[in-house]
């Protein structure tokens, strides 16, 4: 699994990339085939104080791309959403894949 954190108008900090990488490791848990995953964490300069910080997630897994992106006053607030977001979709595919190939065992007997 190819993990790539980047930051757009901010540094990103070992804590912050050592946080991160904590949260995804749950969607290698569940779901074996992750190829690639690309966190963009970014502050918009914003007048307003909500919703400044965001984080963006592209996964690539076995068959489908997936996106998630998550905006919050605080980054960890962000990425803890970005991770549940990927989490079920994770889940999601892994539950379409496993019923699809299930079926077609099924079929044959």
């Amino acid at each position: 699994m190819n993990l790539t954190i980047s930051g757009h108008h901010l540094e990103v900090t070992p804590a912050l990339r050592g946080y991160v990488t904590n949260k995804l490791e749950r969607i290698s848990r569940h779901f074996d085939q992750v190829v690639d995953i690309k966190v963009l964490l970014t502050v918009d300069n914003l007048k307003e104080k909500d919703l400044r910080q965001k984080a963006e997630c592209n996964v690539h897994v076995k068959g489908r791309d997936l996106f998630a992106e998550s905006v919050h006053a605080d980054l960890y607030a962000a990425v803890d959403e970005l991770a549940d977001k990927l989490d079920r979709q994770v889940l999601r595919h892994k539950d379409k894949t496993q019923d699809h190939h299930h079926d077609t065992v099924k079929r044959l007997m």
